[in-house]
């Protein structure tokens, strides 16, 4: 059979072999067991209603035992024998193309090179899923293969629902992620509907289709690693920034911090993908001893090289050897997935990494008492730090939240509203004030023809519509554009395209509609392939999240979800090609909620109207809400949107005067 007729074939009548478990590639943990024995028979029920009776017999005691060993039931026999990567858009069996290109991104997710356990559907964070199962990957890629324009795919949480009539200004696909009602949304709530086959976590961009690699944060750690050395007053040149994880979107970190020009340390304790990250040039050099990473710290601080620096190993143990060796840390963070972390998304200090694997599955209390203990000390050791200078900062990760929950020393002496913790978030003091509030968030897009030279294309398209705009841009935003120059003019030698052609570039509502709208102009003129537009969810208006995106909202609104419904809702009928929103995503289940949204450019006058207006809106939204808030960069922004299109009519704040409350 054709890669075409394996698709069009979707679920097959007659079942392929089963596959042997792949010890080469990076599994998932297993989950720990946590259905009852009448509830274990409803997810082995629920996983058999994808299969004809007649395979009733044969899959049981096969689903079974995976459910049994693994704590999920993935149908691992159904694991497709094709390679996994996104073909160019024409080799995909469809009717329309605005299907072919979502096929071509879901593939992109399950790329070896870019998920982190592709054998279980997962892309990255750990948990962060494009299906729960094999056969709802089957199953959706046949329906995008059937559907026209005149068709919506509704996707519930991994599962294909089916197609429903629609029009061709409707989404092709409208996604949900683990979308619980309010009060079965603690983790345990994940472990047993995930268990049960009826929900997942699709982090953020994962189970939206939209994640092009370790490059999708690349942008934003760059400009946050830049931004704190500023914040300093330091060049980055010969200073240290210690952090860790490699996995998923962490993978990031050391790549911005050679961009940057700083030192980077990066702990992880996972061999096989740190490994990965060394192949794919992601970090320069991996060291497996303590004594010898101070030796090659020091050396690189004498002579003020650019060098990413993996240490396979636990960051606690690096925070606490750079204290007792006197290595100064500049700045300090953590990207381990603590959205996470009972199931390996952290892994505590004083267990090896197959011991921690195997605690966490059979003696999961115990487990998460090693993981409260280690991250008692992560805190303490971080706190030495901070009091000899280190600027730390919360990425987003969770850290301080979970840190605070094991009785860590993280929280404020004094705390105000939305300032509860002794460290900030980095939306708080970085990426917040200084991007979000002026509208300015990670843009992405897709060169679906998979030519590295239509990439480079769009590259210089962007870049040219940037310069144009910064001539006349006002002295508020003049540094973002600058930044986000200097980042595309770099991207190419920067090697930092894995799985498709793809690249993030921050920009404002101004910069995206243009640079769309020039993609679109040269699409029209045959010179380059369909594009597919995106954005991660981390931005302006898509996700309301109080301790990350959200977190510089200091009006009481931070628990409030309406931005990230309102946005959803806004982009599905103003011209996005398909839409999700999410419960959960890279700060935990139940700790955020966060929309998305992919649109294919054609070069049609249609397209071209539908990035003008749900671009508009999609950025605006969040400018708005952050006014609203009185943060001064957002007031200063929507202002100048209203300037800029006369329909727009927003409720600007009137401020108080303090003394009045005293």
């Amino acid at each position: 059979m054709t890669f075409q007729d394996h698709i069009l074939q979707g679920i097959p009548n007659e079942l392929p072999a089963p596959k042997p478990y792949d010890t080469a590639i990076n599994h998932a943990p297993k989950r720990k067991e946590i259905l009852s024995e009448e509830e274990k028979n409803l997810a082995l029920k629920n996983a058999l209603r994808y299969f004809e009776p007649k395979h009733h017999k044969t899959l049981l005691p096969e689903f079974k035992e995976e459910l049994a060993t693994y704590g999920r039931i993935y149908m691992y026999r159904l694991r497709p024998d094709y390679k996994m990567y996104a073909r160019p858009i024409n080799e995909y069996p469809a009717q329309s193309k605005q299907a072919a290109a979502i096929m071509l991104m879901i593939q992109n997710n399950l790329d070896y090179a870019v998920a982190q356990h592709p054998h279980e559907l997962i892309t990255y964070g750990g948990n962060g899923a494009v299906f729960s199962n094999w056969a709802q990957y089957l199953l959706t890629m046949k329906y995008l293969a059937e559907m026209t324009d005149e068709q919506t795919l509704v996707m519930y949480s991994g599962h294909p629902m089916g197609l429903f009539p629609s029009h061709k200004d409707a989404p092709r696909v409208v996604v949900t992620n683990g979308m619980m009602i309010p009060n079965y949304s603690q983790p345990d709530d994940w472990e047993k509907f995930n268990a049960l086959g009826v929900t997942q976590y699709g982090q953020m961009t994962a189970g939206s289709y939209m994640y092009i690699g370790p490059q999708g944060i690349v942008h934003g750690t760059t400009i946050t690693v830049l931004n704190g050395f500023r914040k300093i007053s330091k060049q980055p040149q010969g200073h240290i920034f210690v952090t860790s994880g490699l996995g998923g979107m962490s993978g990031a970190q050391p790549k911005a911090g050679n961009i940057a020009g700083c030192i980077t340390v990066c702990a992880e304790v996972n061999p096989k993908i740190t490994q990965i990250r060394l192949d794919q040039g992601w970090i320069d050099e991996k060291i497996t001893d303590l004594d010898q990473l101070v030796e090659r710290v020091k050396t690189a601080q004498a002579n003020k090289e650019t060098i990413s620096i993996a240490y396979l190993g636990n960051i606690v143990d690096v925070w606490e050897k750079f204290d007792t060796a006197n290595i100064h840390i500049d700045l300090g963070s953590d990207q381990t997935s603590l959205h996470n972390p009972w199931a390996g998304g952290y892994y505590p200090a004083g267990l090896s990494f197959e011991a921690a694997n195997t605690m966490m599955a059979e003696n999961p209390e115990l487990f998460k008492e090693n993981v409260q203990e280690s991250l008692r000390r992560h805190a303490a050791a971080i706190n030495k730090h901070t009091a000899k200078g280190t600027y730390f900062f919360d990425y987003g990760n969770a850290f301080l939240l979970e840190a605070s929950r094991a009785g860590a020393d993280v929280m404020a002496e004094n705390p105000t509203i939305g300032r509860e913790f002794k460290y900030p978030s980095y939306v708080q003091d970085i990426m917040g004030p200084m991007c979000f509030d002026y509208g300015f968030g990670p843009f992405r897009w897709v060169c679906t023809s998979g030519k590295p030279e239509d990439l480079k294309k769009t590259d210089d398209i962007a870049c040219q519509v940037l310069e144009d705009i910064m001539k006349n841009s006002p002295k508020e935003i003049q540094q973002q554009m600058a930044d986000n120059i200097q980042w595309i003019k770099g991207a190419q030698e920067n090697k930092l395209v894995v799985g498709s052609q793809a690249r993030i570039l921050y920009a404002d509502a101004e910069g995206r509609m243009k640079i769309a709208k020039a993609f679109n102009d040269a699409i029209k003129r045959g010179e380059i392939g369909y594009v597919v537009l995106g954005r991660d969810h981390h931005d302006v208006s898509g996700t309301d999240s109080p301790y990350r995106e959200t977190s510089n909202i200091y009006d009481g609104s931070r628990f409030t979800a309406d931005m990230a419904i309102h946005n959803v809702i806004g982009d599905s009928f103003r011209g996005a090609t398909w839409v999700s929103i999410h419960n959960g995503g890279g700060v935990g289940w139940g700790e955020v909620i966060n929309g998305g949204f992919g649109m294919v450019l054609d070069g049609s006058n249609d397209a071209e109207r539908r990035l003008k207006s749900m671009l508009f809106w999609d950025v605006n939204n969040g400018i708005s809400r952050r006014s609203w808030a009185r943060n001064e960069g957002a007031i200063f922004a929507i202002k100048r949107a209203m300037e800029s299109e006369p329909n727009l009519k927003v409720t600007l704040p009137n401020m108080v005067d303090d003394n009045l409350l005293s």
